[in-house]
């Protein structure tokens, strides 16, 4: 999966997810959006869970512990009755350089 050694994919997919939750939005490649897709969704049902439990298995995936903590306490509010399907993936153009299909993925 991606082309990567185990511990080159893992530290990319949580710097991914990381600035996803920072931002909201990213711009990547369509497979990476949906690799982290599912690890973004994981974030968040922890985040709703928001137990000690769940709080420190997000601290260590997440780089940021302010991060973690705007992520637990907003996530009552933002995703509470909803059961799934917190990100959303957009198709754009290509990529120029090497023509790589191009996406967008946010939090909804």
């Amino acid at each position: 999966m991606l082309g990567k050694p185990a511990d080159q994919r893992k530290a990319l997919l949580r710097a991914l997810t990381t600035e996803l939750i920072r931002h909201g939005r990213i711009t990547t490649t369509k497979i990476r959006a949906k690799a982290v897709q599912a690890e973004a969704d994981r974030m968040v049902t922890l985040a709703k869970d928001g137990s000690l439990s769940a709080r420190r298995r997000a601290m260590g995936y997440i780089y940021d512990k302010q991060l973690v903590h705007a992520l637990f306490e907003g996530a009552q509010e933002r995703y509470g009755a909803r059961q799934g399907g917190y990100t959303r993936v957009l198709r754009t153009i290509n990529r120029r350089g090497d023509n790589a299909e191009m996406a967008i993925i946010e939090l909804t």
